[in-house]
């Protein structure tokens, strides 16, 4: 009886120390470098003040995340604070799905197993945890709950790391410095249009030669003030593929 006895308060310490490590906040080995993994690359000691933006993610009984996607860019520091909103143990663990899929198995066989890794955050109910994680390549990964049935259930969600894109271009492409004007003879002014018919010489930046021809202008407050009849100097340049006065002036 004795022997029974013993076996029976041993087992339940053994299961209270798997219960413990699988509530327990999420921390990072301190003593391990950072790993690279396929959808980034852990924090480490200080690496606190290179976060540059900070996510909130709760975890629902209802074995949702919400939100369930995060947009992020190549190169972010993200503080992930991950809240348990619900009454029952949750974790949230990034991966690739064939990674997911493999550690969830695994749960499924060994239900107790008690796991941590930097990209892992295991919270108790109403408690709230964080990782920092470096999201170094882009691609699309996924969270979730890999607690036995959670991740059965689609708890399940997606991160989006995108590449910085350029500074979109401005609606007019940048033309190049023009030096010389052309003299011209102003033959039609269509205000409503925004165009400018001249009787013009030989504009060099262009191969053009002395021609009439009607132009759109950069600038409708060009026209302001020209009339038929008028002799003006301009500069031009084809801009999206239309010819257009960049610059004019009246002469005498």
């Amino acid at each position: 009886m004795k022997n029974l006895k013993l076996i029976a308060a041993q087992a339940i310490l053994a299961c209270s120390s798997t219960v413990f490590a699988h509530n327990s906040s999420h921390m990072a080995p301190a003593n391990l470098p950072p790993e690279q993994k396929d959808w980034g690359i852990a924090g480490v000691a200080g690496v606190a003040k290179a976060v540059t933006r900070t996510l909130t993610v709760t975890m629902l009984d209802t074995m949702r995340f919400s939100p369930d996607v995060l947009d992020v860019k190549v190169g972010e520091t993200i503080k992930l604070v991950v809240k348990n909103a619900g009454k029952v143990q949750h974790e949230l663990v990034i991966g690739t799905k064939p990674e997911l899929d493999a550690h969830a198995a695994l749960m499924v066989k060994f239900p107790d197993m008690a796991h941590d890794e930097p990209y892992m955050a295991h919270v108790a109910p109403q408690k709230t945890s964080q990782l920092i994680w470096t999201f170094n390549r882009a691609g699309e990964f996924d969270f979730a709950c890999l607690i036995n049935g959670h991740y059965q259930s689609g708890m399940v969600g997606n991160i989006r790391v995108t590449a910085a894109q350029p500074s979109p271009a401005t609606d007019a492409t940048p033309a190049p410095e023009i030096t010389e004007a052309t003299k011209a003879e102003v033959r039609k002014v269509d205000v409503a249009a925004g165009k400018l018919t001249l009787r013009h010489g030989e504009i060099k930046n262009l191969g053009m030669p002395p021609m009439t021809m009607v132009f759109q202008v950069k600038d409708r407050a060009y026209l302001s003030g020209l009339k038929a009849g008028d002799s003006v100097k301009f500069t031009a340049d084809k801009i999206k593929g239309a010819y257009t006065v960049l610059s004019i002036e009246v002469i005498q």
